[in-house]
This record gives structure tokens, C-alpha cells and sequence, in this order.
């Protein structure tokens, strides 16, 4: 079996609850982890969009959350999880906002994809100090076991 990553609140391909952007409550959507590798000792967890600012010119992948060091016996996160809810010994890194935790899809134009990318890595990382993604990929390298990801997109409701 290999590594997966899914959610109860949207299909692979499929649109993002308004719930879970900044349209919405902008809360983390649920997510469950399965396939775990043997020989796994941490997972890590990198939510971005690679479609900003517009799909029809991208100019960057905006990051939207990043969580590293959870533990691989991890099945998913909850529904809303925060900081205070994740599992003993998860860290967060810094997203595009500049700052730790989940922001959600919030698109100035057109419909984007947000990739919710799972990496099992064969080592626990040091405390990297609330990494950016260059950062923690560069911790990551010759780690990743494998890797998973699950698609979601959103466009925001026309005013």
C-alpha cells in the first residue's frame, strides 16, 4: 500500500468547501494519512498554490501551511486543527502570510489549485525554528521516503 493523503471534505480534483477559505470560517480542512511506510520516523505536510497570483500567468507558488515532525503512527488532522491540536512533538513552519498555521484558499482571480503535499520522511528533523518551505526542504533532502498529494481548487464567489 502506498502513502495517501485524502479528505472527507473534498475529492482529489475536486473544490474546496467555502468553509475552509478565507471566504469562509478559513479553517483547516480535515485530512487522513494512510499507508505510512515502514521505516517512516516523521511526516511533514506542505499546503501551497502554485496557480498564484492568476492561473493564466503564474508568478509564484504561494505556501498556505506547513507542518513537520508529526509522528507516523498520525492518521490525519481534524477538522479545524490548530497549532494547540496537532499531535505531540508537530512543529509548524512559516507560510506566505508570514506567520505559522493554516491560511486558507483566497484567490484574487480565477480558479486555483492547492496542493496538500504528505512527505514520510526516514528521519525526525531538529527543531528548525518555524522554517519557510526552502527552509524545511532543504532539511528534507535525501529523507523522503515518499511522498502523496491530494488537489483541491477554489475561486472565490464573484461580488
Amino acid at each position: 500500500m502506498s502513502l495517501g493523503i485524502d479528505s472527507p471534505a473534498f475529492s482529489d480534483g475536486g473544490e474546496i468547501p467555502r468553509r475552509f477559505t478565507c471566504e469562509g470560517e478559513d479553517v483547516s480542512p480535515p485530512l487522513s494519512f494512510s499507508g505510512i511506510p515502514d521505516g517512516t520516523r516523521s511526516l511533514v505536510l506542505i499546503v501551497d498554490d502554485p496557480d498564484a497570483p492568476d492561473p493564466k500567468a503564474p508568478r509564484m507558488t504561494w505556501v498556505h501551511w506547513i507542518l513537520y515532525d508529526l509522528p507516523p503512527s498520525t492518521e490525519g488532522l481534524a477538522d479545524g486543527a490548530a497549532d494547540a491540536a496537532l499531535p505531540a512533538g508537530a512543529k509548524s513552519g512559516t507560510n506566505d502570510w508570514k506567520r505559522t498555521g493554516y491560511g486558507g484558499p483566497c484567490p484574487p482571480i480565477g480558479r486555483h489549485r492547492y496542493f496538500h503535499k504528505l512527505y514520510a520522511l526516514d528521519t525526525v528533523l531538529p527543531n528548525l525554528h518555524e522554517p519557510t518551505r526552502a527552509e524545511l526542504e532543504k532539511a528534507m533532502e535525501g529523507h523522503v521516503i515518499e511522498q502523496a498529494q491530494l488537489i483541491g481548487t477554489y475561486q472565490k464567489v464573484a461580488p
